[in-house]
């Protein structure tokens, strides 16, 4: 090791979101975080689309907030547009989701991290880990200086051997106009991680004067807008609206004729896609049968005339490019100022990962986001968060940081990840969750604050508004519980005027509630508490009472659930004492060491008559333990 080494407690490797996220972590939990970037111009920056959230992924972006992290505070101060999605459905499917300007989310995020005590940020490319025993030292950049280190994050994104296709044509970079990371890559697969590779890509960028807007449907920001962090007050930004817009059978045919001139369908692309956002060259493949489909376009900031044509992601050549976007009603004189671009990168199969984000080869050496085979910045957030904590308890010697599915959807991707691990781009999606009436988007800091306040990355304060909340809630369930409506004139008038039948005897609140004709709002004009009860109160009221029955039957699931996960197995418990597992069945379970029956009750291919037979041979090795 040099005589130049700087030392730190925790090494992160890239500055995307999911190393923005991890860095601040470790660093507010006090430990002296470096962290890495190719580019300190581009910290945080939103490569492909200019939104945040979305279903399932918003309630990620909660969960974020809710136990301390970065990503909800950066997208209000950023958001041009607000949506909630799913409104007609339960709360357990509404997300929020916003328009941001990409610049403006890149340089708030930077001055964040600039700002943070116990962080440095610093331009280097990480060329190799320094590793002894097993064990993670530090890092080695480009240059050839060193950084020691307890612990590193790798959050690398695109970035590991990422290879640029637009047609027949390959470039070597991490995202467009970026360089690629070579030698750390080679030096993973050298370390005998098992290598993949992925695809992704991102749609042209045309120039808003070009664009005849009156061709498509606009779609303005949500009147009452809902921040997405618990703690923003208000949002300052102007909004600004989407357009909506569709292709044409000429558009499909200009892709059908020239698939062969396509990146993915010319042979050049081996990575896996995604099957949940195709480009547009799959959709016209997968779906011939489709007359039509959607392109967005969305300002990519309030000072820029970029406009980001969803729905057109190709890797095409520039020329057919052009073709594609022309043939489009309302983009007939259209100028692309950034072509479309498929990028494939290498990723770790998630297998190798702890359920804390740590390697199983090398102890304090964590990987977040697109390394570990996800999609998405809210994904990536997530598993910074994560993994940055889990960084910084290693290294305090503190006890691991990790969820459950019942906990948070953040939860339930990692679990995905490193119980049956992934071949194509994760994205989560609420039917991933089996208990998302509980883990919603409105009560995640209820969830989650007082774990992140245990932490140290929320503070007293914003704990004390949550208990005070739950106290309220509870208050007012209780109110709506026994109150007794009689049937008054006044009452039975209310309730023919709302469609809803009219009482004969006297009934609790809570009934006339569960109507489905009636809401909170209407039923506190009639019945108002003898306190004012804040909105957030109100809201947690009603959604308890309203899916109560929903409510308990997911609690009686979760209890369970947490049986099996409170059977653990023991760290060096031998798959071969349990004679009634398949072969396939021992090699997977040596593979993903899983930590509980729980978790080995979802690795692929467990039956319950598998788990039936785990399940005593856990026990009968742990009797042989104690005497």
């Amino acid at each position: 090791m040099n005589s130049d080494t700087q030392a730190y407690d925790v090494i992160v490797i890239g500055a995307g979101h999911a190393g923005c996220e991890a860095a601040l972590a470790s660093a507010r939990m006090g430990c002296a975080t470096l962290l890495l970037t190719i580019d300190m111009d581009k910290i945080a920056s939103m490569p492909c689309s200019p939104s945040i959230g979305g279903m399932a992924k918003g309630q990620l972006v909660k969960e974020i907030d809710a136990l301390g992290g970065q990503m909800a505070k950066i997208t209000d101060s950023s958001a041009i547009q607000y949506k909630t999605l799913n409104t007609s459905k339960g709360p357990a499917v509404h997300s929020t989701r916003t328009q941001n300007d990409k610049g403006l989310y890149s340089r708030n995020m930077k001055a964040v991290i600039e700002q943070t005590r116990h962080l440095d940020l610093k331009q280097a490319m990480a060329h190799e880990l320094r590793i002894e025993a097993q064990t993670v030292t530090g890092i080695l950049d480009q240059t050839g200086f060193e950084y020691s280190a307890k612990a590193v994050v790798i959050a690398t994104g695109t970035f590991l051997q990422g290879t640029v296709h637009i047609g027949a044509t390959k470039i070597q970079a991490g995202r467009a106009g970026e360089f690629s990371s070579i030698g750390l890559a080679r030096n993973l697969a050298d370390l005998g991680f098992s290598v993949g590779r992925m695809k992704t890509g991102t749609p042209p960028r045309l120039h808003a004067d070009t664009i005849d807007f009156s061709q498509f449907a606009v779609h303005p920001s949500d009147e009452a807008l809902k921040p997405f962090s618990f703690s923003t007050k208000a949002v300052t930004n102007p909004m600004v609206p989407s357009y909506m817009g569709r292709t044409n059978s000429k558009t499909h045919e200009i892709i059908r004729q020239n698939l062969q001139h396509s990146a993915l369908y010319g042979g050049h692309i081996k990575g896996r896609s995604a099957r949940y956002c195709p480009s547009f060259e799959d959709k016209i493949v997968k779906f011939p049968e489709r007359e039509s489909h959607h392109v967005i376009l969305e300002y990519e900031g309030l000072h820029t005339k970029e406009i980001y044509a969803s729905g057109l992601g190709n890797s095409l050549p520039l020329e057919i490019q052009y073709q594609v976007v022309r043939s489009v009603k309302g983009l007939e004189a259209a100028k692309i100022m950034r072509p479309a671009y498929a990028i494939e990168y290498d990723y770790i199969n998630p297998l190798e990962l702890f359920p804390t984000l740590e390697t199983k080869k090398i102890k304090g050496l964590f990987f977040a986001g697109q390394i570990n085979g996800t999609s998405g910045y809210e994904e990536a957030g997530a598993q910074g968060l994560w993994a940055g904590i889990n960084a910084a308890c290693s290294v305090q010697k503190r006890p691991p940081f990790v969820l459950d599915r019942s906990e948070a959807f953040m939860g339930v991707m990692v679990d995905d990840l490193v119980t049956r691990g992934t071949n194509e781009p994760y994205r989560m999606f609420t039917s991933r969750a089996e208990y998302r009436l509980l883990l919603r988007e409105d009560n995640a800091d209820l969830r989650l604050s007082r774990i992140g306040n245990g932490l140290g990355l929320v503070d007293d304060e914003a704990l004390k508004f949550c208990e005070d909340i739950q106290k309220q809630t509870q208050r007012e369930i209780h109110r709506i519980k026994t109150l007794v409506v009689k049937p008054t004139e006044a009452v039975n008038a209310f309730l023919l005027e709302r469609g809803t039948t009219p009482i004969t005897n006297g009934v609790k609140l809570e009934q006339l509630l569960k109507r489905a004709e009636l809401d909170y709002a209407s039923l506190k004009a009639l019945f108002p508490p003898p306190d004012p009860v804040p909105p957030r109160a109100e809201e947690q009221a009603e959604i308890e009472i309203t899916y109560e029955g929903y409510i308990q039957r997911q609690q009686n699931e979760i209890k369970k659930y947490k049986d099996l996960e409170r059977i653990r197995i023991p760290e060096h418990f031998d798959y071969t004492a349990a004679p009634g597992l398949s072969n396939e069945l021992k090699e997977k379970l040596r593979q993903i060491l899983p930590a509980s029956l729980g978790q080995a009750s979802r690795i692929d291919g467990m039956t319950p008559a598998a788990i039936s037979v785990l399940m005593v041979a856990i026990s009968a090795f742990q009797n042989r333990s104690k005497t």
